[in-house]
């Protein structure tokens, strides 16, 4: 009797979880997420939230995960702004001053490191720290340009350029970066994803050799575990789509690509590539002049497993930018569904 496919359960030994578009839209749970975290710890599966969002301890982001039906542990987020204050104290001295242009839990995560967080720029500030905040206003703006252009450090929690929210998408960190770039000249280093520090941080600090990272963003979620070396899974959740991670250039090229994560623990057929055909159960992609046809429907998950397998051999370099073909000849077209 043949046994079931292994889950994705039973091949990574660590689940690293975005948050936002992943689990959660602002205060709205997204549907499925919160019973794929559990499964993950029923499984004996190590949980990490790993998140860009600068605006929340790992106290406060707990407890909001808690308002979305997931509960957690403060000592399982790896934020943005915890990576951005260990880089800036093992590069300073202690007690040195830091700009904070952001809210408070950024602030505090500053001050954990021993290092003394301020708001006002001095000749004395040796370095500015950015995180999100919705109270960021010109004011804050301002004095952090007088600091980067007086020669501070620059350090950027992360380079999102939206954060979705229950009301759609928000302008995120890395547009109000922009800001300052545009003001400045300067160019910040970066603490977050897409950085691989997070994901290596959180992998080195949890013991997981065989990490598996959730979630919906191309730019920061999947290269960041692309430059980490790691294994992620894109969830059409959020951000970003079926089209363009099939088009991403390899950095932002994602291993796996789900509805959501309701199929988190059922069984996960792996493809397997032969030349020009990568095979996936019952369906399969052929390479076609640059072409991919297909022997399955887009509604089968599985077709893009293998469609995924096939651009990773055939197309390891570049961005695919061809045509996904039926058995007739005609144009298929993936939907986000």
């Amino acid at each position: 009797m043949r046994r079931p496919a292994p889950s994705l359960l039973d091949l990574y030994d660590a689940l690293l979880f975005d948050l936002d578009g992943t689990l959660m839209h602002g205060a709205v749970p997204i549907p499925h997420a919160a019973e794929a975290v559990q499964k993950t710890r029923d499984a004996g599966r190590t949980v990490v939230f790993a998140t860009n969002n600068a605006s929340r301890t790992p106290q406060q982001a707990s407890d909001h995960l808690a308002t979305v039906g997931v509960p957690s542990e403060p000592d399982e987020f790896v934020t943005s702004p915890q990576v951005a204050s260990r880089l800036l104290a093992d590069d300073l001295e202690p007690g040195a001053k830091v700009l904070v242009v952001g809210g408070p839990s950024l602030a505090a995560q500053i001050q954990e490191v021993g290092l003394a967080p301020v708001t006002t720029d001095s000749e004395d500030v040796v370095a500015v720290v950015q995180g999100w905040t919705p109270d960021l206003n010109w004011s804050m703006l301002a004095e952090g340009a007088y600091a980067i252009r007086h020669g501070a450090r620059w350090m950027a929690t992360n380079i999102d350029a939206t954060l979705p929210t229950e009301r759609g998408l928000a302008p995120g960190n890395g547009s109000m970066v922009a800001v300052l770039r545009h003001a400045t000249g300067a160019v910040p280093d970066v603490a977050g994803k897409p950085e691989p520090g997070m994901f290596t941080v959180a992998a080195r600090d949890h013991d997981a050799s065989r990490p598996l990272i959730v979630g919906d963003r191309l730019d920061t979620d999947i290269e960041g575990a692309v430059r980490a070396g790691m294994d992620s899974v894109l969830v059409l959740t959020g951000v970003d789509g079926i089209d363009a991670a099939l088009r991403a250039d390899p950095v932002r090229r994602p291993r796996f690509i789900l509805p959501d994560l309701a199929e988190i623990a059922a069984s996960f057929v792996l493809p397997v590539v032969e030349d020009d055909r990568s095979r996936c159960g019952a369906v399969h992609a052929s390479w076609q002049d640059g072409d991919i046809v297909l022997g399955g429907e887009l509604e089968d998950p599985r077709t893009l497993r293998a469609i995924l397998a096939l651009l990773a051999v055939r197309c390891p370099d570049a961005a695919w930018s061809g045509r996904l073909l039926g058995r007739d000849g005609a144009e298929q077209h993936p939907t986000d569904r």
